[in-house]
């Protein structure tokens, strides 16, 4: 079992930044594949960005791209969304996964989700 908390979800302006964390417990962090989703309401939960086991490589939404940087650092079994230049249509809950060993980029392929954190942009 991974346990996944995630943190730093929050209200903000239109073009401000907000910097979730996600921390893990249980079995070896740097086993997993992490990834984080985001689900607004009314609609079906999304991928964002995901990162290898190492860290050594990344994937992004079209949607997200050159705004949110995900990294991981597995001494601390945390890994974080660094989210800038957000827009409304950004608000949503965000979730953590981890998928064991490889990257997904679909939500039945991650194995473990935290509770979620709301993010809230507003115009």
């Amino acid at each position: 079992q991974v346990q996944l908390v995630e943190s730093g979800g929050g209200l903000v302006q239109a073009g401000g930044s907000l910097r979730l964390s996600c921390a893990a417990s249980g079995r070896t962090f740097s086993n997993y594949a992490m990834g984080w989703f985001r689900q607004a309401p009314g609609k079906e939960r999304e991928f964002v960005a995901a990162i290898t086991w190492s860290g050594d490589s990344t994937n992004y939404a079209d949607s997200v791209k050159g705004r949110f940087t995900i990294s991981r650092d597995n001494a601390k079994n945390t890994v974080t969304l660094q989210m800038n230049s957000l827009k409304p249509e950004d608000t949503a809950v965000y979730y953590c996964a981890a998928r064991y060993q490889s990257r997904g980029y679909y939500w039945y392929e991650y194995d473990y989700w935290g509770q979620g954190t709301q993010v809230t942009v507003s115009s």
